[in-house]
């Protein structure tokens, strides 16, 4: 009785938290170990329990993988994968929103509050931004194919 309890508490936490199981997350057959656009230490807060913790980020084909260690390979598991062509809108500097310094927002149609991170530097910050600015256009469904054709009325 007591372990079925137990058992039903850490099922209904674990629904709760915004780290994806592995049936959840989809990499899309992604390598995220091997040549990313960009990784490093960002520090993040949670979704739900507004912690800070910093995390090791890769950002690769369009993804944004977060991780608990820097070793990553491929074996690895990401605690959260968000997919940035699809459901980032913008990617902005929030230093007067968390009073924090180099600190950054996500916004995403996904949720209604922005995710938060914070960089090391500010140019890390920048050079984060910038990465993610160009993974939104860059992997995003409703920009206009280069090959083709653009009707101007």
């Amino acid at each position: 009785m007591a372990w079925s309890l137990l058992k039903g508490v850490v099922s209904a936490i674990s629904a709760s938290t915004s780290q994806p199981s592995m049936e959840e997350s989809t990499d899309d057959g992604i390598e995220f170990w091997m040549s990313p656009e960009r990784a490093g230490w960002l520090t993040k807060q949670g979704e739900y329990i507004k912690t800070w913790r910093r995390r090791w980020f890769i950002l690769k084909k369009g993804k944004l993988f977060w991780f608990k260690e820097s070793l990553v390979n491929r074996q690895s598991c990401p605690r959260g994968i968000i997919p940035v062509g699809g459901t980032c809108l913008t990617v902005k500097g929030a230093e007067d929103v968390l009073n924090r310094q180099f600190a950054f927002e996500l916004s995403t149609t996904a949720s209604r509050d922005p995710m938060y991170f914070i960089a090391d530097s500010e140019k890390e910050k920048e050079e984060w931004i910038n990465s993610i600015g160009r993974s939104i256009v860059q992997n995003s469904t409703s920009v206009v194919p280069r090959d083709s054709e653009v009707v101007d009325y």
